[in-house]
């Protein structure tokens, strides 16, 4: 294996790929017993991956004992330019040591100020995009959920479709949206005022999804009045990476024109150049009317959400959908640095060459296994195991791998889908290194 050390410059120094650490001595261990014994059964990714971590750079994690993982989750989508980005956290550091406001509700602050203005100049403005900014609780789901709202209130209507598959959140009004069974019951009681749809996800099922909403918002006897909006994730992430033909969106978007329905993208997990433009709609050209974003807008890792809006659908009375925390002042410096670093880094173009790199390997792999089904958009790929074992064989990969030094997790129907969603920035031949442990897992466990 190639132990050649990681540019000092670029990630934690004293790292090699054998997942050696000359750090500074680790905490005695605490071990797992302390969370077991006190935290909720509801914990998740701890069970996956389960040991104590210390710190992480770059696209590595540390666990106390010092050993290193590759980290090819990314915080599921929250760390796009990896952990503890040297350029973002000086801009954090310089903040905090200027006594800088760390919370501010919804007041006007010079943190924000810069942010805004970063996120016209370097996002909307040469998009031609003039979306209103509106800063909401710091989660994906309240933006989900303001997006919601607000909708309904502008059209009227209650009713909201979205996609089998789709994932959007966790409080009630998101969870109505999210088509996972299991994580609708835990609410406790039927979601109403949603319709799903089939989503163009390769699976036969002899349903053209467009077709039949044509047909039932066309039909003045169908019994069906229209919604409010349409909610679509353009590349369906804990669905099973799945991506939208980009016809499809096309002609999605002439629909809700044709009828007065207002479309939303929900680009929580996809967003912020994980497919390689900003915006993961972009490649078909199309023009939400509401977009969700968090998880990486932020860049750091620190809470914040957004939705933007056209400015005609911002008819919200002062107030009416706030939350303490919108004020994330910290989460608005890390976010204009984010932003910043994207452009100078040119991480549009360097996202791109990753995704032929993923791309390839990823083809060769259902190329020797042909039960294994592959999918994927810049820097967001599935290795699906349906065919071979379902979610018993991704697991036992995903845990082969993390028995290698690499934290890939696992998503879609029954947890069969391998999610590969490494930082954007990463060194190639970490990329390469995280492809290979993955392969030999693969060559292992399928006996090739």
């Amino acid at each position: 294996m190639n132990t050649t050390a990681v540019p000092a410059s670029q990630f934690c120094e004293r790292v090699d790929l054998q997942g050696n650490f000359a750090g500074t001595r680790p905490p005695e261990k605490s071990g797992l017993e302390l969370f077991e014994r006190h935290e909720s059964n509801v914990r998740s990714y701890c069970r996956s991956f389960p040991r104590v971590f210390a710190t992480a750079k770059g696209a590595f994690m540390f666990s106390e004992e010092g050993q290193s993982y590759l980290d090819f989750l990314s915080g599921a989508g929250a760390l796009n330019y990896g952990h503890n980005h040297d350029f973002i956290k000086v801009r954090l550091m310089t903040y905090i040591a200027g006594d800088g406001l760390s919370h501010g509700l919804d007041l006007h602050t010079d943190a924000k100020s810069r942010f805004i203005e970063r996120f016209v100049q370097d996002v909307l403005e040469p998009r031609g995009l003039d979306y209103k900014l509106q800063f909401c609780g710091p989660t994906g789901t309240n933006a989900v959920e303001a997006a919601l709202k607000i909708a309904r209130r502008v059209t009227g209507r209650n009713t909201v479709c979205a996609f089998q598959g789709g994932y959007h959140g966790m409080t009630l009004g998101s969870l109505a949206i999210t088509g996972n069974r299991r994580l609708r019951r835990a609410a406790g009681i039927e979601p109403q005022h949603v319709m799903f749809l089939p989503y163009p996800d390769e699976r036969p099922c002899g349903v053209d999804a467009m077709a039949y909403l044509e047909r039932l918002f066309d039909d003045t006897h169908s019994g069906c009045t229209l919604p409010a909006a349409i909610i679509l994730e353009t590349v369906q992430a804990e669905g099973g990476v799945y991506v939208a033909p980009i016809p499809w969106l096309q002609r999605l978007e002439a629909f809700c024109r044709y009828h007065g329905i207002l479309l939303i993208c929900d680009d929580i997990q996809v967003g912020c150049f994980r497919t390689g433009p900003f915006f993961s709609f972009e490649r078909a050209c199309i023009r939400p009317d509401i977009v969700t974003l968090s998880k990486s807008i932020s860049g750091y890792g620190l809470p914040m959400a957004l939705v933007l809006l056209r400015p005609e659908l911002d008819v919200w009375e002062p107030g009416e959908h706030n939350g303490t925390f919108r004020g994330n002042q910290l989460a608005f410096v890390a976010g204009e640095a984010a932003l910043e670093y994207a452009k100078d880094f040119g991480i549009t173009a360097r996202v791109m060459e990753h995704e032929a790199v993923i791309s390839a390997v990823v083809q060769s792999w259902q190329c020797r296994f042909p039960q294994l089904q592959v999918r994927g958009l810049g820097m967001i790929w599935g290795v699906d195991f349906a065919g071979m074992g379902g979610g018993d064989m991704a697991a036992r990969i995903s845990r082969g791998c993390f028995d290698k030094g690499l934290i890939v997790e696992t998503a879609g129907r029954g947890d069969a889908v391998l999610k590969l969603l490494p930082p954007l920035n990463i060194p190639p031949v970490l990329l390469e290194h995280g492809l290979r442990t993955i392969e030999e897992v693969l060559n292992t466990t399928l006996g090739h």
